[in-house]
């Protein structure tokens, strides 16, 4: 008698235990490294406490990119040039930064852990991830574009500075008296500037030529002999590269190209922040699911204590307690399939938001601080959530500036339909001086031999002295006067008789145009599948979340009440594990109804493209318009 007693006693209290388990609440201390803390996080001395996030992180990020982005890239051009040359000169190659990791620092991590929101986790990766700063660069990059476009009307001045010597042989006794060598040397300092007009299309060119000849012939009269020129000349098109506007298409062209990418790099944003969010929600519900898997292993484990004491007594068959072994033993193995997907989940999220403060290889750890709002209402309907579709989608902004885009080709093409007809003029001015010898000609005074008493004779020439005497100076002042000239004017006139070139990429441009068109009206259509699919799913889950908390309630009661009839002998363990299967089951459902919840509002926000404006991130297209000086006439 005094044993049964002692087995009934042994047995209600190992019950009492089992009744005092909370199945939704893990005690267990799981094998992880996370443990059961939920915020815990790796340290190579054991676990860190997660740090809160230090003030000044949590700062709105730079989104938007402006031209003046691309400002870091540049270098000036003038200071620059010592350098630049410098570097040609140099064999050896740089190497990238990237090439010096060191073992000590791929070794390196920081196992501190910080307790984050979805925002703060948005905000820091938005401004740490290297894949979306990468990114960002395209439009940089793109506004480069921009510029080389107002190149083409940036003035270039040219210059050339020579000297040359000739000597060769006399070929006439009369050519150098006294000398067997026939010698000339030339001196050279040449300038032009030629500018394309950001008006008219046309090209307008200065040159500037400076020569000075020596030479010891005695034919030549002025020895030496400066020769300065000034010239000017227009190249304007009339038909074909000329219209209202028409120099700068091109320039049109890339300030559209670029905002075409600054488009693309909001689509890429967008969808970085809804991975950011996927990616925390991940973290958020692999907790929860490792919670009820620690439950669950709670409750077997508990099982097993009860039944072993059971079968001890002999009050219990073997069987049932094999059976409890055997669902503790299945309940493990879901505890570390637990461990595995939180672990995973949260590299993830470690890896994409990069709070990286110390600098180490693997940077700091964070662990999410929200938790599901089952309860947050949404209020847009389909009306609603397709106007801020068309009014916010980056995707569909992207793709009416590529319409534009090509609208501009196809108008450049129009253009070049046109015959070339081009009108060229030019008009420069001239002057001569230097030293004006006496050259006599076979005895006779020749050039510039002034002879007292001599007088003119009809028919020939008695030494008349030529008004080119002076210096190089001398002969600037009577450039400026414009004594010798010339000019010219001509008219150009080209066409292909079919003209098939022109016409083909004509046709080419609309097609182009055409498919832009269709390819948008594509994508609307598919966004307004987005946003019916987006709103159903969330109204699915929001009713799917309720369901299932209903369905966690009844089962973890079921659970209850079936453990009264369990101590009272009235159902087996088999019954009893059925019941605790199901309450797994409803929270395991709960859990993920809550994470695709969260997800499902992503998901509207992101077909309506407001997902940047829920998080207050204030995306918006930068005007990529520059006109320099040059590209203003």
């Amino acid at each position: 008698m005094s044993r049964r007693i002692y087995a009934l006693t042994a047995l209600i209290a190992a019950w009492v235990c089992l009744a005092n388990a909370t199945p939704a609440r893990a005690q267990y201390k799981s094998s992880s490294m996370y443990g059961t803390a939920g915020v815990q996080a790796p340290s190579i001395s054991g676990q860190a406490i997660p740090s809160a996030i230090p003030q000044g992180e949590m700062a709105l990020p730079q989104v938007n990119v402006p031209a003046s982005a691309a400002n870091q890239f540049e270098r000036n051009a003038i200071l620059s040039l010592p350098d630049m040359f410098s570097r040609q000169w140099n064999p050896a190659e740089e190497i990238p930064p990237e090439s010096l990791i060191s073992e000590r620092y791929l070794r390196s991590a920081d196992n501190s852990a910080r307790l984050i929101s979805l925002k703060e986790a948005i905000y820091i990766a938005i401004r740490n991830n290297p894949a979306l700063q990468a990114v960002e660069l395209d439009p940089v990059a793109a506004t480069e574009g921009v510029r080389a476009a107002n190149a083409a009307f940036d003035p270039d001045m040219t210059s050339q500075l020579d000297t040359a010597k000739d000597v060769a042989p006399v070929t006439s006794p009369f050519q150098a008296p006294g000398s067997l060598a026939y010698t000339q040397k030339f001196y050279d300092w040449n300038f032009a500037v030629d500018k394309v007009s950001a008006v008219t299309n046309g090209t307008f060119g200065i040159t500037f030529d400076n020569n000075r000849t020596y030479t010891n012939s005695v034919f030549s009269s002025v020895n030496p002999l400066y020769q300065p020129t000034l010239e000017a000349s227009l190249v304007q098109p009339l038909m074909r590269n000329f219209g209202i506007d028409f120099a700068t298409i091109n320039v049109r062209l890339a300030e559209s190209a670029q905002r075409n990418a600054q488009w693309s790099y909001g689509s890429a944003l967008q969808d970085f922040v809804q991975r950011i969010g996927n990616d925390y929600w991940a973290v958020v519900g692999a907790k929860e699911n490792l919670q009820v898997a620690e439950s669950a292993l709670k409750f077997n484990s508990d099982l097993v204590r009860v039944n072993r004491i059971s079968v001890r007594v002999g009050t219990l068959a073997p069987i049932d307690l094999q059976e409890a072994q055997s669902a503790a033993a299945t309940a493990e193995a879901n505890v570390y399939a637990a461990e595995a997907a939180l672990k995973s989940s949260r590299s993830q999220l470690r890896q994409d938001v990069m709070l990286n403060p110390a600098g180490t290889f693997l940077p700091e750890n964070v662990e999410p601080s929200d938790q599901p709002n089952p309860k947050r209402e949404i209020t847009d309907n389909e009306e609603t959530a397709l106007e801020k579709m068309v009014e916010y989608s980056p995707q569909l902004a992207g793709m009416r500036e590529s319409i534009r885009t090509a609208m501009l080709q196809v108008k450049y093409q129009e253009n070049q339909m046109l015959p070339q007809l081009n009108l060229g003029t030019e008009f420069g001015v001239t002057a001569v001086t230097g030293s004006t010898p006496c050259v006599s000609n076979f005895g006779q005074p020749g050039a510039n031999c002034d002879v007292p008493g001599l007088t003119s004779t009809p028919g020939k020439f008695n030494g008349q002295k030529l008004p080119f005497g002076g210096t190089y100076g001398d002969a600037l002042n009577k450039l400026l006067s414009a004594s010798f000239y010339n000019y010219a004017a001509v008219i150009t006139f080209e066409m292909p008789l079919d003209n098939a070139a022109a016409k083909s990429a004509l046709a080419q441009s609309r097609v182009v145009y055409e498919q832009a068109r269709l390819q948008y009206r594509a994508a609307l259509n598919q966004a307004v599948t987005g946003i019916e699919a987006a709103l159903a799913n969330l109204e699915a889950d929001v009713k799917r979340a309720e369901a299932t908390r209903e369905a966690t309630y009844f089962a973890e009661k079921s659970l209850r009440d079936e453990q009264v009839r369990f101590r009272v002998g009235m159902a087996t363990t088999h019954d009893l594990l059925q019941y605790q299967s199901e309450l797994v089951t409803a929270q395991g459902n709960q859990v993920s109804a809550n994470i695709d919840l969260e997800n499902a509002r992503f998901a509207l926000w992101y077909a309506e493209g407001t997902l940047l404006r829920t998080f207050d991130i204030n995306f918006g297209v930068q005007d990529p318009r520059e006109r320099p000086w040059y590209a203003r006439f």
